[in-house]
């Protein structure tokens, strides 16, 4: 087995920039994606929008992760929560795929068949230009940092832009076209990534670097499962 080499120790001041940054950043995602999922929910609802609803789901999921973030690094050793805080990103990340699956189906199926919906076009919109920013801050940070829940939170939250530009063109061909079809199918988008994601987060406790690894404070051996 070889040895992993740890970066330089940061100093101090940096150290608790850095982690300040980071609880404003997640403070800032749990924010938006609150007022975000009951919008997109109560909007996808009304609409009977697969895509919109899956959208508002995977909101709560991103509130799940960050809040799982702050539960992880708000104890004296983060690292005996990273299992669980995986753990329980992983099986909401699951949650949301069987849901916006069933959802789809019914929808392609024509037991639901969605109807226009402005409101969601706004928010998705409003997501695609707020969602690439907080990830890019986040994981320059979370890089810097040395924290491996950070950049995995960042990428989570990348994911939402990809959710938010799927929902976007969804609900935008439907309103244009009328083309009931493309709605669900960009639920079923909204699946792939979610199972992908869950699938990484279910794994990553399993071949994890510790956290205290990542922060420099001791060595560890590569692991051979990865």
């Amino acid at each position: 087995m070889s040895t992993t080499t740890l970066p330089a120790l940061l100093k101090p001041a940096r150290r608790l920039l850095l982690q300040r940054r980071i609880r404003i950043i997640v403070a800032i995602t749990i924010t938006y994606n609150v007022i975000e999922a009951i919008v997109a929910i109560a909007a996808g609802t009304v609409a009977s929008s697969t895509a919109l609803v899956g959208f508002g789901l995977d909101s709560i999921v991103e509130v799940l992760s960050a809040a799982a973030i702050a539960w992880q690094f708000a104890a004296p050793d983060p690292e005996k929560r990273e299992r669980l805080a995986l753990r329980v990103i992983a099986v909401s990340f699951f949650g949301l795929a069987a849901y916006v699956s069933v959802d789809a189906v019914l929808a392609l199926t024509g037991v639901r068949e969605p109807d226009h919906s402005p409101v969601g076009i706004v928010l998705a919109a409003v997501s695609l230009a707020i969602m690439p920013f907080l990830s890019l801050v986040e994981r320059r940070t979370g890089t810097e940092l040395g924290s491996a829940s950070a950049v995995a939170d960042s990428k989570q939250t990348l994911i939402c832009s990809y959710l938010s530009a799927a929902v976007l063109v969804g609900l935008v061909l439907n309103l244009a076209f009328g083309w009931t079809w493309a709605d669900p199918v960009a639920g079923l988008v909204i699946v792939v990534f979610a199972v992908r994601e869950g699938l990484e987060a279910w794994r990553g406790d399993a071949c994890k670097t510790p956290v205290s690894a990542l922060t420099g404070e001791r060595q560890v051996e590569a692991c051979d499962c990865c």
